[in-house]
C-alpha cells in the first residue's frame, strides 16, 4: 500500500489512509513441477483458468462463457495457494494476491471500496487471477453476525463485483478456504463460483512426488529411501512433509555443521517428533462437506437455493 503525505497528516487525526491501495501484481515462478501430486484438481484447474486465459477463441467457438471463479477447500496445508500460484504461471496471467482480513476496516465504507479498487485493478492488468485467500473471513453467510452489517456489505460488494454489470473478461477468482461450510451460499452458485474444488490429503504416490520436490536439492545418503518414508507418512499434509525435510537436514546439522549429507537415521529421528496434522476425523470432516456441497450448491433443496441465492 502507498502512503503519501496526506495519509501522515491523516494519521495524526485518526483517519484511516485511503482504501484506494496499490495491490501487488505479480507473475509467479511456481510451476505444475513444484506441485506433487494433486492431478485430478490440476486437470480441472487447467480447464478452468489455464484455456479460458490462454486460449479464448476456444471458449468462443464453442459458443460458452468460461468459469468465473473457482473454490479451492480442504485441510490446511495441502497446497491451495501452491495450486493458484502455479495455475497463474501456466496461464502467463497476473496474480494479485489477497488475505481475507486484508481488506476489512473499521471505517465506514472503506472494506467495500477495497473490494471495488481490488477488482478494477484486475481488469486493468487482464489477464489476471485474483486469488481470495482465506475467503470465509470476508464471505461469511449472511445473518449470521448481530451488530455491524460491514461483513454483510462486503459479501454484497464481493457478489456485485464478481457477477455485476461489469466486464471480468480476463479475470478470474480463485477463493480458497479452510472452512467452506460458513462461506455465504450466494457466492457458491453458477457464475460466481462454477467449480468447488477440494484438495485432498496426499496419499502415498503424491507424498513420495512431493518428497521428491522438497530433496531435489538435499544431498541425500545412499541409504534414505523416499519410497519408504512416504509409506510412514501417512496423514502428513504437503506443508508437513516440507517441514519433517527441513528438521531432517537441520538434525544432520546439529550432530556436524560441517556434514555433507542428510541420512536414514537423521530422517528416522525426525519422523520420531513429527506428527501428521491430517487426522482421520479431519479427512472424514472435508469428505463429508465434499458430499453435502458436491461440485456446485445446485444439489440443495430448490426452496434452500431460493433463499440462499437473495
Amino acid at each position: 500500500m502507498e502512503v503519501t503525505l496526506d495519509d501522515f497528516k491523516n494519521a495524526h487525526r485518526g483517519i484511516e489512509p485511503s482504501a484506494l491501495r496499490e495491490f501487488f501484481v505479480e507473475i509467479p515462478k511456481i510451476s505444475w513441477e513444484d506441485v506433487g501430486g494433486l492431478e485430478d484438481v490440476k486437470q480441472s484447474l487447467k480447464e478452468a483458468v489455464e484455456w479460458p486465459l490462454s486460449q479464448p477463441e476456444v471458449f468462443k467457438r464453442m459458443g460458452i462463457h468460461a468459469p468465473r471463479g473457482i473454490l479451492l477447500y480442504g485441510p490446511p496445508g495441502t497446497g491451495k495457494t501452491l495450486l493458484a500460484k502455479a495455475v497463474a504461471h501456466e496461464s502467463k496471467a497476473n496474480f494479485i494476491s489477497i488475505k481475507g482480513p486484508e481488506v476489512l476496516s473499521k471505517w465506514v465504507g472503506e472494506s467495500e471500496k477495497a473490494v471495488r479498487e481490488l477488482f478494477k485493478k484486475a481488469r486493468q492488468v487482464a489477464p489476471t487471477i485474483v486469488f481470495l485467500d482465506e475467503i470465509d473471513s470476508i464471505a461469511p453467510r449472511r445473518g449470521t453476525f448481530e451488530g455491524s452489517h460491514v461483513t454483510e456489505s462486503v459479501v454484497n460488494q464481493l457478489l456485485t463485483s464478481i457477477d455485476g454489470l461489469e466486464s471480468m473478461e480476463g479475470v478470474v477468482v480463485i477463493g480458497a478456504t479452510n472452512r467452506p461450510d460458513i462461506i455465504d451460499p450466494g457466492l457458491l452458485r453458477p457464475g460466481r463460483f462454477d467449480r468447488l474444488l477440494l484438495i485432498p490429503a496426499p496419499d502415498s504416490v503424491s507424498r513420495l512426488e512431493i518428497f521428491k520436490i522438497h530433496t531435489k536439492d538435499m544431498p541425500l545418503a545412499k541409504d534414505v529411501s523416499l519410497d519408504e518414508i512416504a509409506e510412514k507418512t501417512v496423514g502428513f499434509s504437503g506443508a508437513d512433509i516440507d517441514a519433517l525435510c527441513r528438521e531432517a537436514a537441520m538434525t544432520a546439522l546439529r550432530d556436524d555443521i560441517n556434514v555433507k549429507e542428510v541420512r536414514k537415521s537423521h530422517f528416522d529421528r525426525a519422523l520420531a517428533e513429527a506428527r501428521g496434522s491430517l487426522t482421520d476425523d479431519v479427512i472424514k470432516y472435508y469428505k463429508k462437506v465434499k458430499d453435502d456441497m458436491g461440485s456446485s450448491i445446485a444439489k440443495k433443496d430448490k426452496k434452500e437455493r431460493d433463499i440462499q441465492y437473495m
